[in-house]
């Protein structure tokens, strides 16, 4: 009898449900600007063997984050993207090569108080990072990404502190997190994760991103820039005390 491929030991209704949620997810991060992939991996993490679960849900979130991100390009902050690129690519490079033995609790603990400072910390009227700040702020996230394994909610609030403008903090956010992806997919590879196993599901949920993502921007363009603002705050701070419970409990 010939071996199952991963795919084929998820039932059919758990397949429908986390194409359902990719869209779903999709909506909610292009609506209010964060918050889907922390949802999907929730859902995934019941569904998806564990082996597979970082690697194919940032397969995903590429998908859904690079969807993004062409939808917005006209409002993206390429410099930002450009710095946090080359720095992203630095810090994939030392994560590769170095252990870092830190505590994850640790590590959660610091990241959910920095995102609660950016969040509701003073703002200052005008706030750029500079070339050499946009390389430190890529670096730096990429590689916290690489022990705390979802970066967003820390990207999302640096980038949410250097515009007022919602299209502009959904595109830059979008493009930073697919850079992200990417270099996180480019790892995997290189330690032999099959992908080619996974990808009628992954094209699937990316497709049923997609059309969760174009939803998403069309409510985004009628919300008020104040009423982005407030649930933007709530939700990247339910997702800061979140990590912030984990750390503790830990």
């Amino acid at each position: 009898m010939p071996e199952l491929l991963p795919l084929e030991m998820i039932p059919l209704d758990a397949i429908g449900l986390l194409i359902l949620t990719a869209a779903f997810t999709s909506f909610i991060t292009a609506a209010v600007g964060i918050g889907g992939g922390v949802l999907l991996l929730a859902v995934m993490a019941s569904l998806v063997p564990p082996a597979a679960l970082i690697p194919v849900h940032g397969l995903v979130q590429f998908g859904s984050n690079g969807g993004r991100a062409w939808l917005t390009r006209r409002h993206c902050d390429w410099s930002l993207v450009g710095g946090f690129a080359l720095g992203a690519l630095v810090g994939a490079v030392l994560a590769y090569f170095i252990v870092v033995q830190l505590p994850l609790q640790w590590i959660q603990l610091a990241v959910a108080g920095f995102i609660l400072f950016l969040v509701w910390g003073p703002k200052p009227k005008q706030m750029d990072l500079g070339p050499k700040g946009r390389i430190l702020f890529g670096g730096l996230t990429t590689l916290v990404s690489m022990f705390v394994g979802a970066t967003g909610p820390l990207v999302a609030s640096v980038v949410y502190r250097q515009s007022a403008d919602k299209l502009a903090v959904s595109a830059t956010f979008a493009s930073c997190m697919s850079v992200q992806h990417l270099l996180k997919l480019l790892v995997f590879s290189v330690a032999g994760f099959a992908f080619w196993q996974w990808l009628p599901l992954v094209l699937l949920m990316i497709g049923a991103g997609f059309v969760g993502t174009w939803l998403g921007l069309k409510v985004l363009n009628r919300l008020p820039v104040k009423l982005f603002s407030q649930l933007f705050k709530l939700v990247i701070t339910l997702l800061a005390l979140r990590l912030l419970w984990q750390g503790l409990a830990a």
